[in-house]
């Protein structure tokens, strides 16, 4: 049986103008294997063509070409990839190597397509190269080798999977008259060895040397002549390259990543620049991601340094009578009855029972014990101080008259959260910093145990100039007996702390329509240790009409702000995620039409369209493992200098890193990466392996 039989084959190319045209006509050849043979004629006589389609680059034809007895029409594109991979290997005028590889990786390629062990991989290639003169020049680009050089590297790669047709195409055309007569030698040689090897030549001197001539004119066999005298060398083993392949013949995963490595080698500049550009919208994030999480933590620090562990605080959320009522943490609502206080301390003792927790709230007004409970309430007031620090009296004139909050002291407060002066009692009370310096007062020790005030409070009606009760323990107005340390939450915030007791006497003395002093708008009440208070706080958040402390609700609401700041720069950080995105798609779209003759080598040596898929999505899965890694570093090295800035400017640094922000980062810089590769991959997988070749 002949190696090759072409029997009736036509090849017919669409026109533009929907018209045939005929390439081809009525082709019918045989080769055994041995021959040397040039097939020659004018340009556009369809040898080219003819080569294409016996070296299953084209496989788009009538009639029939048999590689011992199998039709390559009736193969499937696997089985061309297959055909292409074993059974044909290909030589080319312009040597068509890959100018990034090495020239043993440029031989090993096709080697790496079949999946064999890298060590057999640099054996076998490293032979072949020996053979061939091209020792010394294996770790060299092909820029650096001679013409004749490069053709003898191309017969290496053709050569290296043990191929039963070599299919040369214009193999001296670009060489001088010396060197084209060592490339005849050597294909003359391979010949010898037994391989059927087929030149499309336009020279003379190439013909002259083969063992058969077919002429082609006009798509049609002209003429077939063979040459009797032509004699046998003895085999100098070129084309003994037998390789034991692995179980999986095609190419994995790793030689995948390994190649497209090789290949952003090479552009290196380019791709570090593309995995910068990434990397400055994933610096965004994660910056942005710590910055929100770093200010959370910042304000729930604070918020915990006005919370005992061992006191849990109730404020109402909402009115259950007017439920669309804007809650404001600095003003909690009251609560109005008796009833209503009752209510939730039942329903958290059924929860504590439920949750078989031994500690109960108890509804008795007291002041010490665990399970007690004490009140709190917060106001508006009014009061006046004149230039001395002095209430006025008639007739002075009056330094500031402003509205400001009035809480009363949590029972969790002592004298370390003091700056300075005490606790306030009876007659007295405390400012907050931020308060002292609103009304020009800095300096403590003019302020504590001298200044006293003129107090309004609007609610109730009630001034302290009219109050001197001796029955209600009252003397007139109250003295400052402290500045209290609110850094943090309240820390802008002008507020007064006074006891609840005593604020209570004074709406208890003025009231004329039978009410009993303020209603209070928290609960405080101690616990017997931080599990309980936990669980009831949890609790509590849990609730549409309760919630924590003021501070707790403040935090919250800080918190809640800061979240929707950050989402909203998140989502900034994100739209320039997806500009790197487009970037991407588009540098690897620009990458495809680069190396699109590189595309057609891989593809004449038995690439896949998977294959070409799988090296271009590793090159995007590259970019994005490194544009994550460079964000990580740069997100880094910026937080570093941003938290010992602001250190500096403001004496804390709301950043905090999580570990898993930069996982996250590193993920949607693999996924936008991968993604943005996937059409880029299919368009390079899709390309014609005929046209790549002729790509400039």
């Amino acid at each position: 049986m002949a190696e090759l039989e072409i029997k009736n084959l036509n090849k017919y190319y669409q026109l533009g103008n929907k018209s045939k045209f005929h390439a081809l006509t009525d082709i019918n050849l045989s080769f055994e294997k041995g021959e040397l043979v040039s097939i020659v004629g004018e340009s556009g006589s369809g040898k080219s063509t003819l080569m294409n389609l016996i070296g299953g680059l084209d496989s788009q034809f009538d009639g029939e070409i048999n590689i011992t007895g199998v039709n390559l029409k009736n193969l499937s594109d696997r089985e061309l990839d297959e055909y292409r991979k074993k059974k044909v290997g290909f030589v080319f005028q312009s040597f068509n190597l890959i100018p990034h590889l090495t020239i043993l990786d440029n031989v090993t390629i096709a080697l790496t397509l079949s999946n064999v062990r890298e060590s057999e991989k640099i054996e076998k290639a490293t032979k072949v190269l020996e053979k061939l003169g091209l020792a010394e020049q294996i770790k060299k680009k092909p820029t650096q080798l001679s013409g004749g050089q490069k053709q003898r590297v191309a017969i290496a790669r053709a050569l290296i999977n043990d191929p039963e047709i070599i299919l040369a195409d214009e193999p001296t055309g670009a060489l001088d008259s010396q060197t084209t007569l060592q490339i005849l030698d050597i294909l003359k040689s391979i010949a010898d060895e037994g391989k059927l090897v087929i030149m499309v030549t336009h020279s003379e001197k190439v013909a002259s040397i083969s063992s058969r001539v077919v002429e082609v004119s006009d798509g049609k066999i002209i003429n077939d002549q063979n040459k009797k005298g032509r004699k046998k060398k003895q085999s100098t083993n070129i084309a003994e390259t037998k390789v034991t392949k692995n179980k999986k013949t095609n190419l994995s995963f790793w030689s995948a990543i390994r190649l497209s490595f090789h290949n952003m080698w090479a552009s290196k500049v380019k791709n570090f620049l593309i995995a910068f550009g990434v990397s400055i919208s994933l610096v965004s994030l994660i910056l942005m991601l710590a910055f929100g999480s770093g200010l959370t933590d910042y304000i729930n620090s604070l918020a915990n340094e006005y919370n005992n562990p061992y006191y849990v605080s109730i404020t109402k959320r909402k009115d259950k009578d007017n439920p669309n009522m804007p809650a404001n943490p600095l003003s909690p609502l009251p609560f109005k009855t008796d009833e209503e206080i009752n209510e939730i301390i039942t329903d958290i003792n059924a929860q504590l029972e439920k949750a078989n927790n031994e500690y109960r709230i108890s509804n008795e007004v007291v002041s010490y014990g665990f399970n007690q409970m004490t009140y709190g309430t917060s106001t508006t007031f009014k009061f006046k101080v004149d230039e001395n620090g002095i209430y006025s009296d008639e007739g002075q004139e009056e330094k500031s008259e402003s509205i400001f909050y009035i809480y009363t002291t949590p029972p969790y407060y002592t004298d370390a959260n003091m700056l300075a002066g005490n606790i306030s009692g009876d007659n007295e009370v405390m400012f907050s910093k931020a308060l002292l310096k609103k009304l020009g007062l800095n300096n403590y020790d003019d302020v504590c145990g001298k200044v006293r005030l003129n107090i309004d409070i609007p609610r109730y009606g009630l001034n302290t100039k009219d109050i001197i009760s001796q029955e209600q323990g009252l003397t007139g107005d109250p003295i400052v007996s402290g500045i209290i340390d609110v850094t943090g939450i309240f820390e802008n915030f002008p507020v007064m702390y006074v006891s609840y007791d005593y604020l209570n006497k004074l709406v208890s003395y003025v009231d004329t329509e039978g009410k009993i002093g303020f209603r209070p708008t928290a609960l405080y009440i101690k616990t017997d240790d931080e599990k309980t208070t936990e669980f009831i706080n949890n609790y509590l958040n849990s609730l549409d009409y309760y919630s924590g402390s003021v501070e707790e609700q403040m935090a919250s609401m800080f918190t809640q702000m800061i979240s929707t700041f950050s989402t909203a720069l998140t989502i900034i950080a994100g739209i320039s995620l997806i500009v790197a995105t487009i970037m991407i798609l588009v540098v690897l779209y620009m990458s495809v039409t680069e190396r699109t003759r590189e595309i057609g080598v891989l593809k004449s040596i038995g690439a896949r369209r998977k294959d070409i898929k799988r090296i271009f999505s590793s090159e995007s899965l590259l970019i994005g493992i490194l544009s994550g890694l460079v964000g990580i570093i740069l997100s880094l090295v910026c937080g570093g200098i941003l938290i010992i800035a602001l250190k500096s400017l403001l004496g804390f640094a709301p950043i905090s890193f999580r570990w898993y922000y930069f996982v996250i980062a590193l993920g949607i810089s693999i996924i936008i990466s991968v993604l943005a590769g996937l059409l880029p991959a299919s368009k390079a997988a899709k390309l014609d392996p005929v046209e790549s070749l002729r790509h400039e």
